[in-house]
């Protein structure tokens, strides 16, 4: 496993870390394959771990509250999530802060992360939602810097929009956002324009989600691929959605190196980018983790490779099924 510095954090984290969205409320999670995936990303090197209370209402806090405890001689760097208050993904441009993140708010739901965590300090508190449009409001500024005070959190970040990479930008330059987590992949490469240029200037740790977008970029989906009642790619994978996911998909095929799959070669995409510091795929497995983590070993793909695969870069705006 290789290491980067996350930013003024001066955290080296690892390459790959563990996105947690996957361990609660998800169908067909088995919490002893769960148990033993997150067990052996440790042993593997992985020391970066993102979670959120609305990832089963904390039972995924509470998964990495157990590890973390397990693994208290190790140096496991975490992070979770604020939910908005009125509890819908993603924000609008018409939304008030009050309506989303009020002072008492987050107090109170960082309060329930220390409590599901079993921990004394958050490492990485990060609003899970966010309209750039609330940057100078002093409402979250007041409360941010309560909880640091009071020693609750050491850090604080932002986890942007899907497709809206510059909504945040004014509010990074406050100097009181620490990270950002943002989605960037083969497809969604929006984030270079002014997102990390501007993390660069300002010494933000990055954290890249949604490698695969959101399975696309497996190469495992098909135009006829039904996912199980109640899951929430059912209601992501719309059909306008799912049969141009997997047309792109399919575009990329003839690129794969031999002896590679889709899925190393998306990652391996992201590790080429010195701007991001740790990608978190969302791991249920542990043939997924041993197969995710054997990507960081400081190899790059061929330049050419990279380039080609920039040409593939797929602007998309927020609808009403991105969610």
């Amino acid at each position: 496993m290789q290491y980067r510095k996350f930013g003024r954090t001066n955290w080296n984290v690892s390459e790959i870390g563990y996105g947690m969205w996957g361990l609660a409320g998800w169908k067909e999670t088995d919490v002893k394959e769960v148990d033993l995936s997150l067990a052996k990303s440790v042993e593997l090197g992985c020391n970066f771990f993102d979670t959120a209370w609305s990832y089963g209402a904390g039972v995924s806090e509470q998964i990495l509250g157990r590890l973390l405890s397990q693994h208290a001689s190790k140096q496991l760097h975490f992070a979770t999530k604020i939910p908005p208050k009125n509890f819908k993904w993603p924000s609008k441009a018409d939304f008030k802060l009050e309506d989303c993140f009020p002072a008492s708010h987050i107090i109170e739901y960082t309060e329930k992360s220390l409590k599901n965590l079993q921990v004394e300090c958050i490492d990485l508190q990060q609003f899970h939602v966010w309209e750039d449009s609330w940057a100078h409001n002093d409402d979250w500024k007041e409360a941010i810097e309560k909880l640091k005070a009071a020693g609750k959190v050491k850090h604080f970040g932002i986890s942007v929009n899907r497709w809206e990479p510059d909504n945040v930008l004014n509010t990074l330059k406050t100097g009181l956002i620490d990270t950002v987590q943002v989605i960037y992949n083969i497809f969604d490469q929006n984030p270079v324009d002014n997102l990390f240029p501007l993390c660069r200037k300002l010494d933000i740790g990055v954290i890249a989600r949604v490698p695969f977008d959101e399975g696309t970029l497996t190469g495992m989906l098909r135009k006829d691929t039904v996912f199980p009642q109640g899951d929430w790619r059912a209601t992501y994978f719309v059909p306008e959605n799912l049969n141009s996911s997997v047309d792109h998909a399919n575009a990329l095929k003839p690129l794969i190196p031999k002896n590679m799959t889709m899925a190393e070669m998306a990652l391996r995409f992201i590790l080429c980018n010195d701007d991001v510091h740790t990608i978190i795929p969302g791991m249920r497995k542990v043939n997924h983790v041993e197969a995710n983590i054997a990507t960081s070993d400081g190899n790059k793909l061929e330049k050419a490779l990279e380039i080609e695969l920039k040409k593939h870069r797929w602007d998309r705006t927020p609808t009403e099924w991105s969610q």
